[in-house]
């Protein structure tokens, strides 16, 4: 039998992988020798470990996790398909938000960052039917979408007049679990959404013309007027999608970004 087995070295060789991460492999059970010498310690592994090995090789080159590997050794085909398919999907997310964030920084190379006319404002009331989901940091855009959809759809079956723009409600502080809304004005309850009510009350605003994907422009320069005149934020940020896609090309897109603020403060005589 132990003539059948390969060390560690040559197995190394075999399967793409150092012998130091073999070791590690080991610790962490995720590949584990067929056998050790008990005097020497030595590693040694059957050739038929070749296939796995050469898995785990191909997954870590792709970033997939080392518990995700795991389950997929140990994984049938249909558990397999499944586990492969969402780390597909994370993948793409990954992707999705790295493409957002090179167009920020493709236009903050093009130049000076566009002027954002920001202003104070005593904002309206709004009553809304709404979609709310729950996302993390990196999952907004396409949670967004999903509320979007899910919202027109409820709209639609009701046959709820409802009056453009949609509205999108995000936390002021980004992390993971936290829960963003999509709403529409209307004057009916419609089901399938919740009832949301935005009190009237300050506000800092300002127009974003362009792409989602530069949104964060518009949120820096907004940030920047309520530090440098001492005013605090206050509940959800809001996003007027006033141009949105379908109706205009992505540089054309319009959009209100809305942050409430405490009033401020009075100046005396």
């Amino acid at each position: 039998m132990r003539d059948e087995l390969l060390t560690i070295g040559r197995f190394a060789r075999m399967c793409r992988l150092s012998v130091k991460r073999l070791r590690h492999y080991d610790d962490l059970g995720l590949l584990t020798p067929d056998r050790v010498d008990p005097s020497t310690g030595y590693r040694y592994y059957a050739p038929a470990r070749v296939r796995d090995a050469l898995t785990v090789a191909l997954l870590r080159d792709l970033d997939v996790p080392l518990q995700v590997i795991a389950e997929l050794l140990a994984a049938g085909d249909a558990e397999r398909t499944r586990l492969l398919a969402a780390e597909r999907d994370r993948l793409a997310a990954r992707i999705a938000r790295d493409t957002e964030r090179l167009a920020v920084l493709d236009r903050l190379a093009e130049g000076p960052v566009p002027a954002y006319d920001v202003e104070i404002v005593d904002d309206p009331a709004l009553r809304l039917a709404a979609v709310r989901g729950r996302c993390g940091a990196d999952e907004v855009g396409a949670r967004t979408r999903e509320c979007v959809i899910a919202l027109l759809e409820a709209l639609n079956r009701s046959a709820a007049g409802w009056t453009p723009p949609m509205y999108g409600l995000y936390p002021l502080d980004l992390e993971d679990g936290m829960v963003i809304a999509v709403g529409a004005r209307t004057d009916k309850d419609v089901p399938g959404t919740v009832a949301m009510t935005l009190p009237a009350g300050p506000a800092a605003t300002t127009l974003h013309t362009g792409p989602y994907e530069q949104l964060p422009l518009a949120y820096h320069a907004l940030h920047v007027r309520l530090h440098e005149q001492g005013l605090t934020a206050r509940g959800r940020a809001r996003e007027d999608y006033l141009v949105a896609p379908g109706e205009a090309e992505p540089h054309e897109l319009l959009t209100r970004l809305t942050i409430p603020i405490d009033p401020p403060p009075q100046e005396t005589m």
